[in-house]
């Protein structure tokens, strides 16, 4: 899978973030609602019962005055008997009244008064009310109050005797204690009702709580089902423009057909070998859009077929294609349709022309050498009847003859030496060649040949160092390049001879000439074999060049304008490592 379609993976978007944060403040909210309710019932709870039991402990000493009153005239009722059956009411659990010195003054329920012993000392330390819970086995906690038990002083109880005087009656130990405040009474109230309540805010906040998470999943599951949908259109999406991109930048056309063999679709290459848009191609089979397509030929099977058609463009040329037909299939087998390929066939049909030239060209030379070769041996013999001849001559006419078949007997072996050079090149023999003394040698090879046709040679040798090659080769081919400037420079004109440092691995030499320049068209002949503009021309000096270039592993560029000049420069390299491996 291409790389940047990973990126379409699932990320957090802004619609998940406002949810994830809505959640969480909700739950929040949420939370610290419970908190402070469930604090906030607890001191509720704490307070009512303790003026409850406040209340009740007050309605209790009241009642314990009387108590003791009625005791003291001498009737039965006891304090004792007052806490069992106020224990006997359903929120009350117990109450017990403890003494200063740890004594039980009446009790009532199931209290466990020495567990409570150090409550009864916090509250004569304090003289204050003290609460506490208390836990019961496998019941409700249970609210504790422990208050000093202050029953005010009753009115002194005087009784007659047999003689009509009043007698002072004296008060129990008990009672005289309880009226000093000198016992603390421990009332305990149970929760039930509370805890009850409690229970059901608590299930209350439960449900609260599931409610927020079934609509936060909920919430998520959409989002997660929202984004995976919106990775898959994306992904669709960069899939479809990464899929049109291949096709539009293929460099064959191509043609899809549904399943009636109709076109559907068609890239742009495919249109370059019809004048039609491609509204107008689509719907239509290509058997009624271009003549001559073979029949059948859109009817894929279950393999890939191929056949050749040419297109005829409306300017008249010809495009030869290669069609390569295969067919649409779904996961099923089924068919949906066919793809159509076509490719190009004009380069490749150029290139094999060049090459059967080439072939031809090959042969021609392996001919022409053999020709070359036999040709030489009575050149030598001519020429030395010639010179016999001219020596023998009585008059200037025969000596002008002699000296005119020896200098085309020379230019013939030259033209052969060259030919023999270019069907059968030898290898270089290379070494550390200095360019400045190459360059100062063809300057003085050349110098009559460019004093006698009136131009100028300036040699800017800016590179002085050495150079890994083949020196006579070399020197052949700046030979040839600087003939041919001169052939195409008019009197007066002056030619550049350079050589300057490419980069730190190459070398450019270039010969620059102000004459006559050349087509586009003579540009791309100027290496072939046999090609010149010039009527005393062979053809092959720039070929026998080129080829020997290509031994150093050099390259030509070419900058020439008709009536401009032109500039010719080689590029070589200065160490020929990968010809030495």
């Amino acid at each position: 899978m291409p790389e940047f379609l990973d990126k379409t993976a699932f990320h957090f978007s802004k619609p998940l973030l406002a949810i994830i944060l809505t959640t969480l403040m909700l739950a929040g909210l949420l939370a610290t609602s419970t908190i402070r309710n469930l604090s906030r019932e607890q001191k509720i709870m704490e307070s009512f019962l303790f003026d409850e039991a406040m209340t009740l402990i007050r309605s209790f000493e009241a009642g314990a005055r009387t108590t003791m009153m009625h005791e003291n005239m001498g009737g039965e009722l006891s304090i004792q008997t007052l806490v069992k059956e106020t224990v006997k009411a359903d929120r009350i659990a117990y109450i017990s009244i403890v003494s200063k010195d740890g004594e039980v003054l009446a009790t009532g329920g199931n209290h466990r008064i020495a567990s409570d012993s150090s409550l009864t000392r916090k509250v004569f330390a304090s003289r204050e009310p003290v609460t506490s819970f208390v836990d019961e086995e496998d019941k409700n906690p249970i609210f504790e109050v422990a208050a000093i038990f202050q029953s005010l002083p009753a009115l002194q109880p005087q009784r007659s005797d047999m003689m009509g005087r009043n007698r002072r009656i004296n008060k129990s130990p008990q009672t005289e204690m309880l009226e000093k405040g000198q016992a603390v009474i421990h009332l305990g109230l149970r929760t039930g009702k509370f805890v009850k309540a409690r229970e059901q805010d608590l299930i209350h906040s439960l449900f609260m709580w599931g409610l927020l998470l079934l609509l936060g999943s909920g919430g998520f599951y959409f989002l997660f089902l929202y984004q995976r949908m919106w990775v898959t259109r994306t992904t669709l999406a960069n899939m479809k423009l990464y899929t049109r991109n291949i096709i539009e930048s293929m460099p064959d056309g191509l043609i899809t057909l549904d399943f009636k063999g109709s076109i559907a679709s068609c890239n742009p290459r495919a249109l370059e070998f019809s004048p039609l848009a491609a509204q107008e191609l689509t719907g239509r089979k290509p058997a009624e859009l271009f003549s001559g397509w073979p029949v059948g030929s859109s009817e894929t099977g279950r393999g890939i077929t191929s056949f050749s058609y040419t297109f005829i463009h409306p300017d008249g040329y010809e495009i030869p294609v290669e069609i390569s037909s295969s067919p649409l299939l779904d996961e099923t087998g089924k068919k949906l349709g066919g793809v159509l390929l076509l490719r190009d066939l004009r380069e490749i049909r150029a290139m094999e022309e060049k090459l059967i030239r080439s072939q031809r060209l090959a042969s021609l030379g392996r001919m022409a050498a053999g020709i070359a070769h036999e040709i030489r041996n009575p050149l030598s013999s001519l020429r030395g009847f010639a010179q016999f001849l001219g020596s023998r001559a009585v008059d200037d006419s025969s000596r002008e003859c002699s000296t005119l078949m020896v200098g085309e007997v020379d230019r013939l072996n030259q033209s052969i030496s060259t030919l023999l050079q270019f069907s059968r090149p030898r290898e270089p023999e290379f070494s550390l060649v200095d360019m400045e003394q190459l360059i100062t040698k063809t300057c003085k090879l050349l110098e009559y040949d460019f004093k006698e046709a009136g131009i100028a040679l300036a040699a800017a040798n800016h590179y002085t160092g050495t150079l890994e090659a083949d020196g006579d080769l070399l020197l052949q081919v700046l030979l040839n390049l600087l003939k041919n400037a001169i052939a195409a420079s008019q009197p007066d004109d002056t030619v550049t001879l350079s050589c300057e440092e490419g980069d730190k691995r190459t070398l450019h030499i270039t010969i620059t000439d102000k004459g006559s320049g050349m087509t586009l068209e003579e540009q791309e002949q100027m290496f072939d074999p046999f090609f010149t503009t010039r009527k005393s021309g062979t053809g092959l000096g720039l070929a026998v060049s080129h080829q020997i270039i290509e031994q150093h592993q050099g390259t030509f560029t070419v900058q020439s304008s008709p009536g401009k000049g032109s500039s010719i420069t080689f590029i070589l390299p200065r160490r020929q490592k990968q010809e030495k491996q």
